[in-house]
């Protein structure tokens, strides 16, 4: 094989391979492409194994002849050293100067490129693309305890391969290998698609969903109630920061060190009942203290005993009159409308799940274990979020306040592991579908507290035991800083030029140009990376069963019945609830 097949020209990242008879070279191939890994021995007893990433060809003529012959140039990079044992160590350097020979790198040989992971810590979800016969596992731990980026354009494989790889994971564990049976898994469901894919799951939509409005930390207040474009905002602001923590400070007499952003409740009557007060409120022009409420003129020494006093209803007050009676300090115009936008926001029958009539009987505790918790009926470790029916301007708040709770509870429970109050780990995969929706690269007040929250999990979650799973068709418009914090990557076929060149410069281990092949990737294949994994492989992921319900709709020849025989109020009727 070497007579046909010599070495040409080494570089240190680059081996040329000049191929006399490219027939007889590939024979006992069943695959050879680009992509196949080649074997290149030295007078030592191991050879280096390359990776070919691209060919030409040169015309040579055939001597005493008019003929001529095609001679084939392989261009392959250098991915590691199998020796005489077996054993596979990445890098290029342990080449002896002359090599001796080339040929197609065994099946086994290609395997043992994957297999110097530990059995129990094994996790596998795909196959080499150029072999399905070969399994590509990953490191379990290093899979999931390490974020996990998975990327790529609409109609991919994304949600098929998240799919996947949770099946797999949330599977009955076997006499060896990886799983995630003592953790739990929370996949935030922005298209309802996962729900066929994983039927013993915890399910939670829109309607089932609990999340009371006094969970909600100051950030995601304002970005709910004030409008950031406003020429008042500032002072909206601060009366929704004051008259929200003196009333959580009355509604907890108990606890001490309130602050704006403290899980305590608060009455969101009577916060509206304060603020109505103060746009309409009127005080004695001549004595600044006293507030001319009709009948009943109140004299108030200290702001905050007005505030306590607005609590209780919405009041009445003197018209303004020349000399006598002047505005109050917020009677100019700007609450009104700050009063009428929580009002229309809190009575929105799409925001029940934070303003409904029990919001405020509901515990902090029963909201935790609602997420968190296991089905008690289906023991599932896996809860569904179905955000499908959360209306756009609330879901990237609605995402911050789960996402916050969700590492609160991790930071909260390592606590307790570390005090020995508790003595079984409970590791937390958060999965964000569509993360560019509510995680924008862009610094926008609209985005700003499901970033700050993801950022945070991003940035420490992992010392908590809480990872995540970022999901997304746009991964140049997503934060730099969750990327930059992944280190395994998933990257199916991408199309977009913007998109191709950011994930070029943000995976973090290339070989080769393995990169370029990003926009002709078929459904289901996919570059994987990082360090879960022995090897930067192109691979293809392995079917999910079931599947989720993220199917093209299809284009008919022919309607069963004409489009306007469909009674369109069925559609009218749920939008009107």
């Amino acid at each position: 094989m070497s007579k046909i097949a010599q070495v040409i020209s080494v570089l240190p990242d680059k081996i040329k391979i000049r191929v006399t008879d490219i027939n007889e070279f590939k024979v006992d191939s069943e695959k050879f492409t680009v992509g196949s890994y080649l074997r290149v021995s030295d007078h030592e007893d191991g050879a280096l194994l390359c990776m070919i990433e691209n060919f030409s060809i040169e015309k040579k003529e055939v001597k005493n002849s008019e003929e001529t012959k095609d001679d084939y140039i392989l261009e392959a990079a250098p991915i590691g050293f199998i020796d005489s044992n077996g054993n596979f160590t990445r890098g290029g350097n342990n080449i002896a100067i002359p090599p001796t020979g080339v040929e197609l790198a065994k099946k086994v040989e290609v395997q043992q490129i994957y297999d110097g992971i530990d059995e129990n810590a094994k996790f596998c979800f795909s196959k080499l693309l150029q072999d399905h016969q070969i399994t590509v596992p990953v490191e379990g731990n290093k899979f999931f305890n390490k974020h996990i980026a998975i990327m790529g354009s609409t109609g991919s494989g994304k949600s098929h391969s998240v799919t996947a790889i949770l099946q797999k994971a949330i599977s009955e564990k076997k006499d060896n290998g990886f799983s995630l049976n003592n953790s739990h898994i929370v996949l935030f469901d922005i298209h309802s698609e996962y729900k066929s894919a994983f039927p013993e799951a915890n399910f939670i939509d829109v309607d089932s969903l609990k999340l009371p409005y006094w969970l909600m930390n100051g950030e995601e207040l304002e970005e709910l109630f004030v409008e950031s474009g406003e020429n008042q905002s500032y002072n909206q602001s601060s009366v929704l920061r004051r008259v929200i923590t003196l009333n959580k400070k009355i509604q907890n007499s108990d606890i001490e060190n309130i602050t704006f952003d403290t899980p305590v409740k608060f009455s969101m009557k009577e916060v509206i009942n304060c603020i109505s007060n103060l746009a309409n409120e009127t005080k004695n022009s001549k004595k600044p203290n006293s507030f001319c409420i009709k009948d009943d003129n109140k004299e108030f020494l200290e702001e905050e005993e007005k505030l306590r006093y607005y609590f209780n209803s919405i009041l009445e007050f003197d018209e303004t009159k020349q000399g006598s009676i002047s505005k109050g300090n917020y009677n100019d115009g700007s609450l009104e409308k700050f009063k009428s936008r929580i009002t229309t926001k809190i009575n929105d029958n799409r925001l029940a799940f934070l303003f409904g009539d029990d919001s405020y009987n509901i515990t902090f505790e029963d909201t935790l274990r609602t997420i968190i918790g296991y089905n008690p009926d289906k023991k599932s470790n896996i809860t569904i979020i179905d955000l499908s029916g959360v209306p756009f301007e609330v879901l990237s708040i609605t995402v911050s306040l789960i996402s916050r709770m969700l590492f609160d509870f991790a930071y909260t429970y390592k606590k307790l592991i570390d005090v020995g109050q508790e003595n079984q780990p409970l590791p937390i995969l958060v999965v964000y579908e569509e993360a560019h929706k509510y995680v924008p690269k862009i610094k926008n007040a609209k985005y700003n507290s499901s970033r700050v929250a993801i950022e945070r999990i991003a940035k420490e979650g992992r010392k908590y035991g809480i990872s995540l799973m970022i999901v997304s068709q746009r991964p140049s418009e997503i934060s730099e800083t969750i990327f930059s914090q992944c280190s395994n990557f998933i990257t199916m076929r991408l199309t977009n030029p913007d998109d191709q060149s950011y994930v070029k410069r943000l995976l973090p281990d290339i070989v080769g140009p393995i990169t370029d092949s990003l926009p002709t990737l078929r459904e289901g294949e996919a570059i994987l990376i990082g360090e879960a994994i022995n090897m930067p492989s192109l691979v293809r992921i392995d079917m999910c069963n079931p599947e989720p319900t993220s199917k093209n709709i299809q284009f008919l020849k022919e309607w069963k019945e004409p489009w306007f025989n469909f009674d369109i109020s069925k559609i009218t009727d749920i939008l009107k609830r």
